[in-house]
Formats: structure tokens, C-alpha cells, sequence
């Protein structure tokens, strides 16, 4: 799997990292969810057809979901699953891991980066991500460390295109490839 001019990867924080946490009913997690299909649905309608998910909590999960309701009405569109190692799952929650595993089952394709957890296995899952696709779409708060700070500052070294959505407010920045505002 090389780059692809239009393979959009997906980052963003954990629901520990939001405030309303796992309250999926929260008005703010409502909001940041619509603004995120928004945006990948303006993807899918600039002819963006492969997406790659890290398949962690929050955000990924939420980003491959909806992937996976665009395709009913686009058939060409493509789920890839990129997980840092086998049973990131394991010590998830119920729901969270059935939802996973039904994410799973219906992707197209599923990279598993490391057979087994070790310290930077995150990390390359991470940098595959970066590395195979030419555009960035990050839930990010803007704090400096962490998976997903890491993960926009491989991409902005990359020269890749990077769509931010603030978590709080729900605004949209593009950041390279000569665009503003939405995607």
C-alpha cells in the first residue's frame, strides 16, 4: 500500500481525552460527530475513496463508522483498519469492543502493524497512517503531546494536507494544499 493522492487517514483523541468522556448523548459529542461526517463526506465528494482508521477509541472508531454508512450509498468507497497490534481491544469495554470487532468485520482491508504490543508499536501504526495516505483528518485539541499531537506533526513534516476539527468547538482549519476553511 504506497500513498495514495486520494487516501484521507484518520487521528484523534480517546474519549478519556474529551470532557463529556464516553457520554455519547452530550450535546458537544453530538456536534463534533456531525462535523466530522460533514468532513468526510466533503472528502468522499472531492473523490476521496480510501480511508485509513488506527481503529483506537473515540474519534477512529467514530471516523470508520461513518465510512462505513457512506459506502451503502457509495459503493467505491474503502475501510483500511490499521491496528497497532493484535487485541488492542482487549481491555476495552463491552460496548467498545463489539463495535470494534463489527468495524472489523466490515473493513475491507486490516494491516496489523505488530503481531503483539510493544512500546512503539502506536507509534508505526501512527506513521503508516501518515506514510499511505495524502491527506490528514485530526479531532485535535491542540495539546502538544500524545498520539495525536505526534501523529499532526508527522504529517505536517510529511507535507501532507491536514484537516483539524477542534473537539470543543467543532471548527475546521485545512492546513497545506492551498485550501481555507472546509475541506
Amino acid at each position: 500500500m504506497g500513498v495514495s493522492r486520494l487516501a484521507c487517514a484518520f487521528t484523534g483523541h480517546r474519549p478519556k481525552k474529551f470532557p463529556w468522556r464516553y457520554n455519547e448523548a452530550d450535546e458537544r459529542c453530538v456536534r463534533l460527530k456531525a462535523v466530522l461526517a460533514e468532513q468526510i463526506r466533503l472528502l468522499v465528494e472531492q473523490g476521496f475513496t480510501d480511508f485509513l482508521s488506527g481503529m483506537a477509541e473515540g474519534t477512529d472508531l467514530c471516523a470508520a463508522r461513518e465510512v462505513l454508512t457512506l459506502r451503502e450509498a457509495h459503493p467505491a468507497l474503502k475501510l483500511h483498519c490499521i491496528l497497532p497490534h493484535r487485541g488492542q481491544e482487549e481491555k476495552w469495554g463491552d460496548a467498545a469492543r463489539e463495535e470494534y470487532r463489527s468495524v472489523l468485520g466490515a473493513a475491507d482491508s486490516i494491516v496489523c502493524v505488530s503481531r503483539e504490543y510493544h512500546k512503539n508499536c502506536m507509534l508505526e501504526r501512527n506513521r503508516f497512517l501518515v506514510d499511505h495516505a495524502s491527506l490528514l483528518l485530526a479531532v485535535y485539541n491542540g495539546e502538544p503531546r500524545g498520539g495525536t499531537a505526534a501523529t499532526v506533526r508527522a504529517a505536517r513534516k510529511a507535507g501532507r494536507r491536514i484537516v483539524l476539527i477542534d473537539p470543543l468547538c467543532g471548527g475546521v482549519s485545512v492546513e497545506g494544499g492551498g485550501c481555507g476553511g472546509e475541506v
